[in-house]
């Protein structure tokens, strides 16, 4: 089970609470969830190491990652406004590896909901 602790402030809006529980569905590995609320073309630049487009990609990174559970997903903080987002924290995994993350998203709209662009950055601790 993956414990979550998240900011307070995360239902504010409901891009921030949307934002939250992408977050949350990555790190369960709720791969369902994160399909349904990408657009087709998606593009995941993942800074230094690839990017990926399109949602058969996505869909196969996404599955590649489900090897190591996440245990524990703290959000710091977690923004929004117009069509751009952003969350940042830390997870801790199942082997004890701890990352540092901040993604930026970018929303197919002001008012769209699936996200169009996430760009990651990942840090080992």
């Amino acid at each position: 089970m993956t414990r979550i602790i998240a900011s307070p402030n995360c239902g504010n809006s409901p891009k921030m609470e949307f934002l939250k529980q992408f977050n949350i569905a990555f790190a369960k590995g709720n791969v369902a969830f994160l399909i349904k609320n990408v657009t087709e073309d998606i593009v995941w630049n993942i800074i230094g190491d690839k990017k990926i487009e399109g949602i058969e990609a996505f869909t196969e990174e996404l599955e590649k990652i489900q090897s190591v559970k996440t245990t524990e997903l703290i959000l710091d903080q977690i923004l929004s406004h117009g069509k751009e987002g952003a969350a940042n924290g830390v997870m801790t995994m199942e082997n004890g590896k701890q990352y540092a993350f901040s993604d930026f998203y970018l929303f197919q709209s002001a008012k769209g909901e699936k996200l169009k662009e996430i760009t990651s950055y990942c840090i080992k601790l």
